[in-house]
């Protein structure tokens, strides 16, 4: 197939586009490089199956001449964090909606036959059944989490009113290499992993009792590949192992000392996914231990050379706006 891979500079994108020319695809990356970065396409140099376009998804001119003759889009180019997007709404709104609305009609006025979309299973917010399934309600708890919902809104409705054959996949907690790990204070992974390389304790937020439903990023790309080559459309699908693992867990793998600092709002106590719909009608499940991706880290510990070494202090600054604009207020 011809595929293009928004985001496939990035942590996800890049192993997807790994995997597609494995399986003997050819590749057209859309990224602007804010995020992504050009070594994470190291593994296809030379390769005439795949071409990096630099340019903004919301360019819809540029996109629709990337995306003539294509059968497969994923669209999984987009702004991350909590944090930058209470400050910045605007920009998150610009790149997660504005641009998922670019890449949609790109896609329709080239007739793709499959657009698969990376949604977050932050649309939840705190959801009040585990495992939590994809008819559970929508509470988006931060702009981020409430514009990637909005994006997957747009692509079921390409997908009812103009026939796009589209599904969206609702990502739970994604780890693996080639993670990003410069830029706001962000997801655990990368937070801890260079504090182990630093020698530094670990920061763990309240008592490190909460789970998470990690997931590996090559059981996640499977995921991708098996929606695109599936005949379904119109639906919203979990991607997560169904079996969540605590945070003290992750501490007690990743080793060395640690200290714990608030507990956040608008964090629930566990993620934990409802795989039932993705095992009946993709035949997907996640197959990567736990254990066996943390070692897989541990060993790749120079991949946080360069990352920010978070310490109590800096992580107080680094979320003022996310305990200011989430915490409940009195009354």
């Amino acid at each position: 197939m011809k595929t293009i891979v928004t985001g496939g500079a990035g942590f996800i994108g890049s192993h997807l586009c790994e995997r597609l020319l494995r399986d003997g695809h050819s590749v057209a990356v859309i990224d602007n490089l804010a995020t992504g970065r050009r070594e994470n396409l190291h593994f296809a140099e030379g390769s005439p199956r795949l071409g990096l376009h630099v340019l903004d998804v919301r360019d819809s001119a540029a996109v629709c001449e990337v995306a003539r003759g294509v059968d497969w889009v994923f669209h999984l180019a987009g702004l991350a964090d909590i944090v930058p997007s209470i400050e910045q709404p605007g920009d998150y709104f610009e790149a997660n909606v504005r641009g998922t609305l670019s890449v949609l009609e790109a896609s329709r006025r080239s007739q793709v036959r499959r657009f698969i979309y990376a949604a977050s299973s932050s649309c939840y917010g705190v959801p009040s059944t585990y495992p939590t399934p994809e008819s559970a309600p929508a509470a988006p708890e931060y702009p981020y989490a409430l514009m990637k919902y909005q994006g997957e809104q747009l692509v079921l409705h390409w997908a009812k009113v103009y026939g796009l054959p589209a599904l969206s996949l609702r990502l739970f907690n994604v780890f693996g290499p080639r993670s990003r790990t410069t830029g706001a204070y962000g997801a655990v992974f990368g937070v801890f992993l260079a504090q182990r390389r630093a020698g530094k304790p670990l920061t763990v937020v309240g008592d490190g009792t909460q789970t998470r439903d990690f997931t590996y990023v090559t059981d996640v790309v499977d995921a991708f590949v098996r929606a695109a080559e599936s005949s379904w459309s119109g639906e919203a699908l979990n991607v997560g192992t169904g079996n969540p693992q605590s945070v003290q867990r992750l501490v007690e793998l990743i080793g060395g000392e640690h200290v714990c600092i608030p507990k956040r709002p608008g964090e629930p106590d566990q993620t934990c996914a409802d795989v039932g719909k993705i095992a009946r009608l993709l035949g997907w499940h996640a197959r990567t231990p736990f254990e066996v991706g943390v070692a897989t880290l541990l060993a790749r510990l120079d991949d946080y050379r360069d990352a920010p070494v978070w310490e109590p202090a800096g992580i107080e600054r680094a979320t003022r706006a996310w305990f200011e604009r989430l915490a409940p207020q009195p009354g």
